[in-house]
């Protein structure tokens, strides 16, 4: 006799996104894995006194989201403090800022703010944080994280810390108050929380995930009590998502020192990659670039790791048996950091990762399918991919359009997962940029931008025979739709994710 499942979803459209992908009417779970895929006959067999029987009343059923590269913590400060992500102005911004000032935190805090949208295109300034307040330190982390803004009392606090060619002046040499790359590592380490602290924010940020349908992270994590925090939320029994921890290069020593390794762990918690930089950012102009920016003279871009570095940190983590996950935005970073991947022992195998991958060539494209590296790329960029975009004024149009080519990549074979590096985690938001992208280079049918969300995530992390599809025998991970992306290509940011499931628990019911 055939045990009854724990839980049977029924009446709805399964996507199984397998190759092809293949439709069912129903699945049913046992001790949190797949046993039953089937039309909702075949499936009632296994509902027994004790099933949980969901009725999904048609709506759609996919594998669950995997955010192949995000900030947890980040996206945790963006629930607490105020968060910019929506501002249309450096006004809206102080507004907002101003309305955090009356709790009793040493600092007050924004994150999320792109000036590429605002009439008024300039960053937050020195003044327009003094304006929030002249006695706390102030600082407004821009949406790509590689800049930020500051108040005179944050800057006068922290000056002598920061590198004084990352912090921007004006033409009388007085600082402006924006600071990039390294110079905002003293910011990062005044506003560290505690171990408590931390826990409260990756609560608020898995919420914020299980809503938006995301079932697995893989969280780039730096001097950070996030490893501990998940380890002991899994312990309690608070962790609904599955984490993969990949840990900044400046960690390399100490994991090995412990013997982490890449895949070891549990269920829920396991070690990733070791995350490393080549430069910084289109928004900063510090992404580095061969040619200069259209709209800086002959400057090209910043190294935030020198190639040489980065050879070394690739060459000690491949030879520690560690996966490697680089941040490579321009077309020189691109090129360095297959360079490093090409002098590992096995790129493939390895299943070493670029991160970005935002401008790239014909030939980095034929070198990621040679050497079978994973793009790891943020379809939710192509918000600044229009004519009137980021990426226009920054790389003028033959660039503009040379950016994020998803298609080519996917045409040429090579491994595409996708993420959203918290500008916003929302995957469906993110698929609709990937299904309705402006070029023919970057656009994908819904069923492949779905993919890359799952089966794709679930590659980069070694997990694609556990996960990213919906099979017997895989987790029972889960997004639950109210409407089908097939039927509202146009809009497929705007359908509301119902339910969430993580190993056959229901870990959001917006229903």
């Amino acid at each position: 006799m055939t045990d009854a499942a724990d839980l049977v979803l029924t009446n709805a459209e399964v996507h199984t996104l397998t190759e092809p992908d293949e439709t069912a009417e129903a699945v049913a779970v046992r001790d949190g894995r797949i046993v039953r895929v089937a039309d909702a006959y075949e499936v009632d067999f296994l509902v027994g006194v004790d099933t949980e029987v969901v009725d999904c009343d048609g709506r759609v059923v996919l594998p669950g989201f995997v955010d192949a590269h995000t900030h947890m913590q980040q996206l945790g400060q963006y629930q607490v403090h105020a968060d910019l992500g929506e501002v249309d102005s450096p006004g809206h911004a102080v507004d907002l800022l101003a309305s955090e000032a009356h709790d009793d935190r040493e600092w007050i805090l924004g994150f999320g703010w792109d000036e590429s949208g605002w009439s008024e295109d300039r960053y937050l300034t020195r003044e327009d944080l003094d304006s929030v307040s002249e006695e706390r330190p102030v600082a407004a982390v821009r949406v790509d994280m590689h800049t930020a803004a500051l108040n005179s009392v944050a800057l006068d606090r922290l000056r002598g810390e920061m590198p004084e060619e990352d912090v921007r002046t004006d033409e009388d040499g007085e600082p402006t108050g924006v600071v990039v790359e390294d110079a905002i590592e003293p910011v990062w380490d005044a506003i560290d929380p505690d171990p408590a602290e931390t826990r409260e924010l990756l609560r608020a940020a898995q919420q914020y995930a299980v809503e938006r349908g995301v079932t697995g992270v893989h969280d780039m994590v730096r001097q950070s009590h996030a490893p501990r925090a998940y380890r002991e939320l899994e312990q309690a029994g608070e962790l609904d998502i599955r984490v993969r921890i990949n840990y900044w290069s400046d960690h390399l020593d100490a994991v090995q020192e412990v013997g982490l390794r890449t895949n070891h762990g549990s269920e829920k918690v396991e070690t990733g990659a070791i995350k490393s930089f080549t430069d910084g950012s289109f928004g900063g102009r510090t992404a580095k670039l061969s040619e200069p920016y259209a709209d800086a003279g002959d400057e090209t871009g910043t190294w935030v790791v020198e190639p040489d570095d980065l050879h070394d940190i690739a060459r000690q983590a491949d030879e520690a048996d560690l996966q490697l996950t680089v941040h490579a935005i321009g077309d020189e970073a691109i090129t360095v950091t297959l360079d490093a991947f090409e002098d590992t022992e096995d790129p493939g195998e390895a299943r070493h990762r670029v991160e970005h991958v935002e401008l790239v060539t014909d030939e980095h494209i034929e070198r990621f399918a040679e050497l079978d590296v994973v793009a790891s790329c943020q379809p939710n960029f192509l918000q600044w991919a229009g004519e009137d975009g980021l990426y226009q004024s920054r790389l003028g149009t033959e660039r503009r359009e040379q950016s994020n080519r998803y298609r080519d990549l996917l045409d040429a074979g090579v491994h595409l997962a996708f993420s959203s590096d918290v500008m916003p985690m929302d995957p469906l938001l993110g698929v609709d940029y990937a299904v309705n992208a402006p070029a023919e280079s970057q656009r994908l049918t819904v069923t492949e931008a779905l993919r890359a969300y799952t089966l794709g995530g679930a590659y980069a992390g070694f997990a694609e025979d556990r996960r990213g599809t919906i099979e017997v025998g895989k987790q029972a991970d889960f997004t639950i739709l109210d409407e089908s992306p097939w039927e509202h290509e146009e809009s497929i940011r705007d359908i509301d994710v119902s339910m969430t499931v993580v190993g056959g628990e229901v870990v959001h019911d917006g229903r």
